[in-house]
């Protein structure tokens, strides 16, 4: 198959600190590539990658975030070149879902983001017209009503995140700085224990930083040790010596990458049960889901009761980059086919 991956603009493939979506795109792209797919990205231009690369921008922008025409001249140079493809994989934003309903090719969009009603209204005005995949079945029943050809998660590259029984004494939060993420409950929790939290967090935009300072900042302690944005290398190590990585989500997380790093190094999660948890994390095997930051609390004590290998066969079984790339390809061969009888019928018709 002729495959496009169109990737946000804003950061390099793979990411080389922050990004979620577009490691998850780099895990599909060489996969796809390993299995013989003739791949084309469409990323920025910094990008490292076994398949053709094609980008609008040289170096990512990324300090260009929110602005619109560096996703919309990225976006537009993929869908311009859709005739020379079999199928169209977009993880872009909201522009390169309403160029693909006006297309041929057949496109199929992963839903990065919760299903907020505007989303909802947004992605059934072209239902219709591109064929959708969730990253979890909370996020699949919440959007209602698309063109779903499944749900497939997420994965991480087993060969990457390294297996680890061996456990220090403290806890790692990773995540964005904002309150969706739940910074200021890791660092309540972290006051209330007593145990030293190492803090990995994108902190570079004004409402991240508007936020640290309301937020966070009065909550720290000596405990507390803020380190902002880690390479990929230094964070695996820390997943790997956290005695549990803290995640205490305040929105309905479609995903959640962070548990399925944790988990592939062994590492238990403590979360908040909130969107996509339950999905993810299997309750007092490879973690504890809580309902409160005093559940999370409890579960910090009796975390040494999760025995990581468990934790690490979790991710075997379910959320490894190779189950992900096998469940893209049946998907892309589904729609194929299904775009090709419908073809069929149209002209018989």
């Amino acid at each position: 198959m002729k495959v496009a991956q169109v990737a946000p603009i804003w950061y390099a493939i793979p990411p080389r600190g922050y990004g979620g979506i577009e490691y998850v795109v780099h895990c599909i792209t060489e996969g796809l590539i390993k299995r013989g797919q003739d791949v084309t990205l469409f990323a920025a231009g910094d990008s490292i990658t076994e398949a053709k690369l094609i980008s609008s921008y040289r170096i990512a922008p990324s300090e260009r975030i929110g602005e619109t025409y560096p996703d919309l001249l990225h976006v537009m140079m993929a869908y311009q070149m859709a005739g020379e493809f079999d199928i169209i994989h977009d993880h872009s934003g909201l522009i390169g879902p309403v160029i693909g309903s006006f297309i041929n090719t057949p496109v199929i969009h992963t839903l990065h983001g919760p299903a907020t009603q505007e989303a909802k209204d947004f992605y059934g005005r072209i239902r219709d017209q591109i064929y959708f995949n969730a990253i979890s079945d909370y996020q699949r029943e919440k959007f209602g009503d698309l063109k779903f050809i499944g749900t497939i998660y997420n994965g991480v590259d087993l060969a990457k995140y390294d297996y680890c029984d061996k456990k220090e004494d403290f806890l790692f939060f990773l995540g964005r700085m904002n309150p969706e993420k739940g910074a200021h409950v890791a660092v309540e929790v972290a006051r209330k224990t007593g145990k030293k939290l190492l803090m990995v967090s994108k902190m570079t935009e004004p409402h991240e930083k508007a936020y640290f300072k309301e937020r966070v900042k009065p909550l720290l302690a000596p405990n507390v040790e803020l380190i902002g944005e880690v390479d990929v290398e230094t964070k695996i190590e820390m997943f790997k010596k956290a005695s549990c990585v803290l995640f205490p989500v305040q929105w309905p997380e479609p995903f959640g990458l962070v548990m399925i790093e944790a988990m592939a190094c062994g590492t238990p999660v403590i979360a908040i049960r909130n969107g996509s948890v339950p999905e993810v994390v299997v309750h007092e095997k490879t973690g504890y889901i809580c309902s409160s930051t005093e559940e999370m609390i409890e579960a910090i004590n009796k975390v040494d009761q999760v025995n990581p290998v468990d934790c690490r066969h979790h991710i075997e079984n379910n959320f490894s980059t190779d189950h992900m790339v096998d469940h893209y390809i049946r998907a892309y061969k589904k729609i194929i086919k299904i775009e090709e009888e419908n073809y069929r019928l149209l002209k018989s018709a």
